[in-house]
């Protein structure tokens, strides 16, 4: 948007404002953290100051300790492509809480694009030179420190409300809702909660997991993820279709016996919404906290059948197949499965993403015989390579991959430099912190408060330059032994003794779409993406090599 009073000034303005969602439960606070509130405050400095108001950036319902932030990414693409050279917030914490992050945009990202950055209450203006600025890494540091001790609070409210036998999640398992009369305590759901008594019912009887998900579809029973309204899954197709995993989440949850299972993931940290799974050990179990769906020995004996079927068919050690690990689905991207038939004795390929739930088709099948699969295409990476050598010179190419070699390392290199350049940061602003102890500014109490996020932010970036410098060296031993690239392929010329080692260092992926096409993809770009159709006209047992021929 642009202020027709504010036009042709040499301030170009963004103001941003931002709202957490624990902001907003803040009833007794005043009422001035609001959005419409932040605009107004901040579009009245911007008029009062003569600032030329280019765009407003909100994030609404948002946290400060991280910059994941659509409208904060927003306003950082404006400041690259030149269009805003001044931000302005309403005060330090509505920028951000993280303690690094934050004093890495003040101090470093703005002055090198740039900007000015003002913040109202704490009257911080980089274009001047004021006291009011030195304090502001002082209050970026108790603004981290807020967070950490609210979050701390929150989750000690949580765990208590856990102990208690309160529902404390965000939507209840398919089957419940909350009791309007107490939010923590669940209630069946009368409009769902008789098919998860079906689900129960019919696998009690012994009904298979794959014709109960058929039942329920045909009969119009909605899905957990269309009923909750959850985004759909990238596993299936139709999102009001159940499947077999659909199934099976229903049949091996406790929550259906009346006992309450919560806390069973966790955030990494108050900074990160990265979950982790617990131990089971960990959960929080309190015992019939609302009205069961399924009684607990029937629930026992289901999961007992489950548990004793897994172990029946736990997979065998066996040796992998030469083309395993390299075969992919052109519909769906899944892997292409190698599966052994023991009753058959036959090696076959298929689609894992089909092979899964065929029923439900969430792609389509693959199937190929894989002994004849492999020697078929064999065959064609060997035309393929004997071409490649007819027509170009072995030096040049041999040549070509050390140039494509060499620049991932640069790549490295260049990540490497930028790592290296924000440790060298770091360590400025706590040489900066430490000179403010020493001068008697700050106590060495707020002195290891301030240092602390930094030293942390250190561990991380030395353990990323180890792994960068691993890979730098890994790049290096690769340049070096690239001469001998050229040997590989003519070894793997000779296919009457092919290994995967050739493969892997020649092949990036081969594809096989519903049409029977097979597409070859080779590293380095040296060849050309090939595809040629599958064909099988012999008279043979369609499952492999081994077994009788048909008549």
């Amino acid at each position: 948007m642009n202020y027709s009073y504010l036009s042709n000034l040499d301030y170009n303005a963004g103001i941003y404002i931002r709202l957490s969602q624990e902001d907003k439960d803040k009833k007794y606070e005043s009422d001035s953290e609001s959005v419409s509130n932040q605009k107004e405050i901040l579009r009245n400095y911007c008029k009062n100051n003569g600032f030329n108001l280019i765009d407003e950036y909100v994030d609404d319902g948002y946290s400060g300790t991280n910059f994941d932030r659509p409208g904060f990414i927003q306003m950082i693409e404006d400041i690259k492509a030149k269009k805003i050279n001044l931000v302005i917030v309403k005060d330090l914490s509505r920028l951000g809480r993280d303690h690094v992050m934050t004093g890495y945009y003040i101090e470093s990202y703005f002055p090198e694009n740039n900007v000015r950055f003002i913040s109202i209450v704490e009257n911080y203006d980089s274009a001047k030179v004021q006291a009011s600025n030195d304090s502001s890494t002082f209050i970026i540091a108790c603004n981290d420190y807020y967070s950490k001790q609210n979050s701390l609070k929150i989750r000690n409210v949580l765990d208590s409300k856990r102990k208690d036998g309160k529902f404390i999640g965000s939507k209840p398992s398919y089957g419940y809702m909350r009791d309007p009369n107490d939010k923590g305590h669940l209630i069946p759901d009368p409009e769902v909660s008789k098919y998860v008594k079906l689900i129960f019912e019919w696998r009690a009887n012994n009904i298979g997991v794959s014709e109960i998900a058929t039942r329920l579809t045909e009969m119009g029973a909605p899905t957990p993820a269309s009923y909750k309204n959850m985004p759909k899954s990238s596993r299936v197709i139709e999102k009001d279709k159940w499947t077999i995993h659909s199934v099976h989440n229903i049949l091996q949850n406790r929550m259906y016996t009346g006992d309450m299972v919560q806390h069973t993931q966790t955030n990494i940290s108050y900074k990160s919404k990265k979950k982790v799974t617990l131990n089971e050990n960990l959960w929080v179990v309190v015992e019939n906290t609302h009205e069961p769906l399924v009684d607990k020995d029937t629930f026992m004996l289901i999961n007992k059948k489950t548990k004793n079927k897994n172990r029946t068919y736990q997979k065998r050690e066996r040796k992998e197949r030469l083309l395993e690990g390299l075969l992919y689905c052109k519909e769906c991207g899944n892997r292409l499965g190698v599966l052994y038939r023991k009753k058959q004795d036959y090696w076959c390929i298929n689609c894992n993403k089909y092979t899964r739930d065929p029923v439900r088709k969430l792609c389509t099948s693959h199937f190929f015989a894989y002994d004849y699969f492999e020697e078929i295409v064999l065959k064609e990476i060997k035309k393929l390579l004997l071409e490649l050598f007819n027509d170009l010179d072995i030096n040049e190419l041999n040549n070509e991959v050390l140039i494509r070699t060499k620049n991932n390392s640069n790549d490295y290199k260049k990540q490497k430099e930028d790592i290296i350049k924000e440790q060298n940061k770091i360590l400025d602003m706590i040489k900066t912190i430490y000179q403010d102890r020493l001068d008697g500014n700050i106590t060495p109490e707020q002195y290891k408060l301030l240092s602390k996020p930094y030293d942390e932010r250190l561990k991380e970036l030395n353990s990323q330059l180890e792994d960068i410098n691993i890979e730098i060296e890994k790049r290096k031993n690769n340049a070096d032994k690239l001469p001998n690239y050229i040997n590989k392929i003519k070894r793997l010329l000779n296919l009457d003794n092919p290994n995967k080692e050739l493969l892997f260092a020649l092949i990036e992926r081969i594809e096989a779409d519903k049409d029977r096409n097979i597409t070859i993809k080779f590293r380095y770009d040296l060849l050309d993406t090939h595809t040629f159709k599958y064909e099988d006209n012999r008279v043979h047992n369609p499952y492999g090599r081994k077994g009788k021929d048909m008549i």
